[in-house]
């Protein structure tokens, strides 16, 4: 990654800073053998170091902006199990940053840093209630009975406005994952079969995401065949597809933490049924729709409520309701998200788009009595005068996938 992008997203982010304020921004810890290690979305974003158990710390006084790394020292008889760790020298040169030192020298700096702040902004605080305290929580517990009057916060409200705007390297992540998602997304309805299991569909997926390089799937793949596609976040993935059932796909791989979110779904046998064909048109159509709406100064409400417009219309027509107000029977979801580092990225659903914004469209229609469910969705690129369909080479058209 280029070191000036690294460096003018710190800078960016520290200006945001008012007096008296800090940032705290944790690593990911290293798993349990023998998961992959998936670094933290915000630590990524601002240092470019795939190393676990980091700290980031930013701040400024007066004028002066100010940043620290605080890693993991290499102990040799660690090392011989777990691999060599990163050299001060070698974290300079990754990240940019010139002020580094060992993690065991983080408490006593961070107390020192502490001493006449306000406010701390920390990321990852923002976990349900019912989960285990993360090493974030456990900082802040402790911090608190050393300065009681220090308020904390969770970093997305100052990071939110320069994640929400992708540069062109962001771009160039997304299309990369996108493009090996729709290669995977190709493969599967070319080898799909009557009779195979769900299951048999993801590792087709899997195997063409993984010998492509990717090591991460941005989220846990949807298979979902026949009536199991009407579960909007269906993840069993372990029924057998029947002869005339369709297939969901909701998949998006990774590629340095850029996640794609594609949704298609076409018919096993290859040939749409009547019913199936006038289900899926009706998306196909909304999908298309919406997506041309796609401009700066749109907001993420107005296509809502055009979708739900849309879709009462298709679902009457369809004959599966005669009050449009009973649409939410068979549509349950809003259009689309943000899309970025994380599948559901930083971005309030009523935003306003901006250009280098990266949403999803994403209509759908459910029939659990018919065991009919349809979702096309497709990652959209904000751009200067409207929009750029980033999933437009892969095939939603039903003459396409039929062929």
């Amino acid at each position: 990654m280029d070191l000036k992008l690294l460096i003018d997203r710190r800078k960016g982010l520290v200006k945001q800073l008012k007096e008296k304020e800090l940032i705290i921004v944790f690593s990911s810890s290293m798993p349990d053998y023998p998961r992959y290690f998936l670094q933290n979305n915000n630590f990524l974003y601002l240092t470019g170091l795939e190393i676990p158990n980091a700290v980031l710390i930013l701040s400024k006084e007066k004028e002066k902006q100010i940043f620290m790394l605080f890693i993991e020292r290499g102990i040799p008889k660690r090392e011989v199990w777990e691999g060599k760790k990163l050299t001060i020298e070698e974290v300079k040169q990754k990240s940019g940053i010139e002020k580094i030192s060992y993690l065991d020298e983080f408490d006593r700096i961070i107390s020192l840093a502490l001493l006449d702040k306000t406010k701390c902004f920390i990321n990852g605080i923002q976990t349900s209630i019912n989960t285990n305290l993360n090493k974030q929580q456990d900082f802040i517990k402790q911090i608190r009975d050393r300065f009681p009057k220090l308020q904390f916060d969770d970093i997305s409200e100052i990071v939110l406005p320069l994640r929400t705007i992708k540069e062109k390297w962001e771009i160039i992540q997304l299309q990369k994952a996108i493009d090996i998602t729709g290669n995977g997304i190709k493969s599967i309805i070319k080898k799909a079969k009557p009779g195979m299991m769900e299951y048999e569909l993801e590792a087709i997926l899997q195997f063409e995401v993984t010998r492509k390089g990717l090591r991460h799937m941005g989220f846990k793949s949807i298979i979902a065949a026949g009536g199991n596609a009407a579960t909007l976040h269906y993840e069993q993935n372990n029924s057998r597809i029947g002869k005339d059932e369709m297939v969901l796909l909701d998949v998006g791989a990774a590629h340095n933490n850029y996640s794609a979110d594609i949704s298609r779904t076409f018919p096993v046998s290859g040939k749409f049924t009547k019913r199936q064909k006038e289900v899926y048109s009706e998306v196909l159509k909304i999908n298309k729709k919406i997506i041309t709406m796609v401009k700066p100064g749109i907001g993420m409400k107005e296509l809502n409520e055009k979708t739900v417009e849309l879709i009462q219309k298709s679902l009457i027509k369809l004959k599966l309701i005669k009050d449009k107000k009973d649409y939410r029977k068979y549509y349950m979801h809003s259009v689309g998200h943000h899309l970025g580092m994380d599948t559901h990225d930083i971005g309030a659903r009523n935003s306003v788009l901006k250009m280098g914004t990266v949403i999803t469209i994403e209509p759908g229609i459910y029939i659990p009595e018919e065991k009919i469910g349809v979702r096309i969705e497709d990652d959209i690129l904000v751009t200067k005068t409207g929009y750029k369909n980033l999933s437009k080479n892969i095939p939603k058209e039903i003459k396409d996938l039929e062929r």
